[in-house]
């Protein structure tokens, strides 16, 4: 590809996002065929690039062969260890030209060894649309004068970089965005809050979860009045359950859940694949509510992440309980697994099971204004189902735990960090072991301790029917340790954090 290739290439796909309106944009999509676009593309990576073309011919794969649904969901699975780790950056690239990316990230996913993902302006344009569909939908940005704030780490790592560039993205297509980018550095986003965030309508903090909650209990702390900033949340990276949600939107004054916060569904390999929109918040607010309802639409006794998608900028589906997608990137993927959990449903079959259940969640919406009703479908993600535990048969899950601790009165002592884990006494019983780590200032004390294991064993036996049928009474009471914030063996500064041990 010449440079007048790419400079036709990057003119077309920005000049695309600025003058299509995103109704018309994602009316069209819902419209159009999307299994026939993830055709398109296969063909594309099998005539294109030479890592797809050399995998093709060891499977001995003739892709004109490929011609419907049916052939397409017969190709192999793309996975990191057969195909990303196989060839080198180039080779996965269109014409083996690493040049045909103008970006390369980083990211360290679950291994912690660091993997390089390059990308072109062009592929940044259908993430840009996510962005808009959350600035727009959620927040009505479009209207409102907005300060984005990017908590994400900065440097070479995905998430900073690609989140400022969207954002500024919508500047330039006509939103009254202004972005500022203090990173992570805490003292920074207090000083660009309150140094600019009252000549803004509303400041909108991006950035994880747990972070973005550090950064609103230590302002509180400081008397930093966030109910003034008018403040909404981009949250990536963790699931998070509704009382956490609530917890946060309540200590920054948030008036509707549904449009105060929105939680991106995305990968350092392919960008944002989906996200929350104020239909996909309504239905989980619902259904982490009514627990039996949840179970019957998910199959687990926890709740996963619901959020909807665009099929033509991503193509999901479903194989064994497995998530696969398909879409263009600087490495293009076809039918790429991610070993994410989880499953996909339609609009339509998502209303009628919800109104099976006497909910309408459109009608709720309308009562709101009814902006962010858009008939794309759901996809819901478990994440890595390594992350359990199994004690007497039964699969206790990180995020049933969470809710425990985000109870009233608990949630003030704690930080939301712990370590599940099962392990033995000495007479070799198994028990169900919960270290939480204080909130700064808080002192341990047996009475904390006794609330928390009562708080987390009432959500697990509501939550969690196998917990609740396969363990003994006798045994369901967790023991829980507490440690001070930071402390080095289970909650080391600086670290990523694991809420599971073996």
């Amino acid at each position: 590809m010449n440079s007048e290739q790419q400079r036709h290439r990057a003119t077309k796909a920005f000049t695309d996002f600025l003058q299509t309106p995103l109704e018309t944009l994602l009316q069209q999509h819902i419209k159009t065929d999307s299994s026939a676009a993830a055709l398109t593309l296969f063909h594309d990576m099998a005539a294109n690039v030479p890592a797809y073309k050399d995998f093709l011919a060891n499977h001995a794969i003739n892709s004109d062969e490929y011609q419907n649904s049916e052939d397409f969901q017969r190709l192999p699975q793309l996975r990191k260890e057969n195909y990303l780790q196989r060839y080198s950056l180039a080779q996965l690239c269109r014409n083996g030209q690493l040049q045909t990316c103008d970006m390369i990230a980083v990211s360290s996913g679950s291994t912690g060894k660091p993997t390089f993902w390059p990308r072109f302006l062009a592929d940044e344009m259908q993430i840009a649309t996510r962005f808009e569909q959350v600035f727009h939908d959620s927040f009505h940005a479009d209207s409102r004068h907005t300060l984005a704030v990017i908590c994400f780490t900065l440097g070479t790592w995905v998430g900073g970089m690609y989140t400022t560039n969207c954002c500024r993205y919508l500047a330039s297509k006509g939103y009254p965005i202004t972005v500022v980018t203090p990173g992570n550095n805490k003292e920074e986003i207090f000083r660009v809050v309150q140094e600019l965030g009252s000549a803004f309508e509303q400041v909108v903090l991006l950035g994880y979860p747990p972070f973005l909650k550090d950064i609103i209990d230590t302002g509180i702390a400081r008397g930093i009045e966030w109910q003034r900033y008018q403040v909404k949340l981009v949250m990536a990276g963790e699931v998070f359950s509704e009382e956490w949600r609530s917890l946060v939107g309540e200590r920054v004054g948030s008036q509707h859940s549904c449009y105060d916060s929105v939680s991106l569904y995305g990968t350092a390999d392919a960008g944002v694949l989906g996200n929350e929109t104020p239909l996909s918040i309504c239905i989980r607010r619902f259904l982490a509510q009514n627990p039996d309802a949840a179970r019957a639409l998910f199959g687990e006794s926890r709740l996963p992440t619901l959020v909807q998608y665009d099929p033509i900028s991503r193509f999901f589906e479903v194989v064994d309980g497995t998530l696969l997608f398909s879409g263009n990137n600087g490495i293009p993927l076809v039918r790429y697994n991610i070993l994410d959990a989880g499953g996909i449903i339609s609009y339509d079959a998502m209303l009628q099971f919800l109104s099976k259940w006497g909910f309408n969640p459109v009608a709720e919406l309308q009562k709101m204004g009814g902006r962010g009703v858009r008939s794309l479908p759901f996809v819901y993600i478990f994440g890595r189902s390594n992350f359990t535990v199994s004690y007497f048969g039964a699969n206790i899950y990180p995020e049933n735990v969470t809710v425990g601790l985000e109870q009233p009165n608990i949630r003030e002592w704690v930080t939301g960090k712990f370590v599940l884990q099962v392990q033995e006494d000495v007479d070799k019983n198994r028990f169900l072991s919960v270290v939480v780590e204080l909130a700064p200032q808080v002192e341990e004390s047996e009475e904390k301790k006794e609330a928390i294991a009562s708080s987390i064993l009432t959500q697990l036996k509501r939550l969690n029917s196998e917990f609740a049928n396969y363990v003994p009474p006798e045994y369901q009471m967790p023991r829980v340790a507490l440690a001070p914030t930071g402390d080095p063996e289970y909650f080391p500064v600086g670290v990523k954090h694991r809420y599971t041990r073996k």
